[in-house]
């Protein structure tokens, strides 16, 4: 198994032509993530991961299945087909779950920007929105909850380069937030999270909305991937719609 350079994207992009999702994109843009192969210059088998994310593409190998990166605890294993499903449900067994996430697509006119602007406007008097500067962005990285909305982003620095994010402040406490989980070219991975005890508040529907109207004023695409049925929902309200349904593991590091 061979891990590729930042230069290397370009001998695994034929056998993940087609995937189309944003993190595959960013790293084949150079932006974000690593990857394996089986082999250089012309692998047949590889994965991409990006955060949290891991995806494959070519015929099932069972080292870049069985093999947890460190400094990872768990991975969102995407298999593209049945083959990927079995080798990852063999090697993994008991420390692999498997669920179902949601595809969401975007046709043309699908935002509103009036109605986007009505669930901002309906957000708790108590609660204010604030772009994510570097005060945000470092309060981020302190919670469990909170701490995916930046965690791609290395320095404040790359943030305010590549990332777009606003958060819902109580007084000058964050308590949800939405932000670019990660980007690529013309567009952005859009990252959901609230604080437990905030949730049904509108808190996250109003930072959703902000985001995506930022998004639209500065041409760029927001993107969204939905982990359950309730973040399905959320994201039909915006004005995405069901695209596909598809099968995920989450493996956790440690003993099946």
């Amino acid at each position: 198994m061979v891990e590729l350079g930042p230069r290397d994207a370009g001998l695994v992009a034929g056998l993940f032509s087609g995937h189309g999702d944003a993190l595959t994109a960013s790293y084949l843009q150079g932006h974000m993530g690593s990857a394996w192969a089986d082999s250089i210059p012309c692998p047949s088998s590889a994965r991409i991961i990006v955060g949290d994310f891991c995806s494959f593409a070519g015929e099932p190998l069972e080292r870049l299945v069985y093999d947890i990166p460190p400094g990872s605890s768990s991975l969102l294993m995407v298999p593209p087909d049945a083959g990927w499903s079995r080798l990852i449900e063999r090697l993994h067994g008991g420390r692999c779950e498997k669920i179902t996430r949601y595809a969401v697509k975007k046709g043309p006119g699908a935002f509103d920007r009036r109605t986007l602007e009505s669930y901002i406007e309906k957000l708790p008097p108590e609660f204010r929105l604030s772009m994510i500067g570097e005060d945000l962005y470092n309060m981020s990285k302190e919670d469990d909850w909170s701490r995916d909305l930046c965690s791609l982003y290395p320095s404040f620095e790359s943030y305010a380069e590549h990332g777009l994010g606003v958060m819902a402040l109580l007084g000058d406490t964050p308590v949800s937030g939405a932000s670019s989980y990660a980007y690529y070219d013309g567009g952005i991975e859009i990252e959901i999270d609230t604080r437990s005890d905030f949730r049904r508040r509108g808190c996250a529907l109003a930072c959703a909305s902000k985001l995506i109207l930022e998004c639209l004023e500065r041409g760029l695409d927001p993107c969204w991937d939905a982990h359950d049925l309730r973040s399905l929902a959320l994201a039909e309200k915006l004005g995405y719609r069901l695209e596909r349904e598809y099968v995920t593991y989450v493996v956790n590091r440690g003993a099946a």
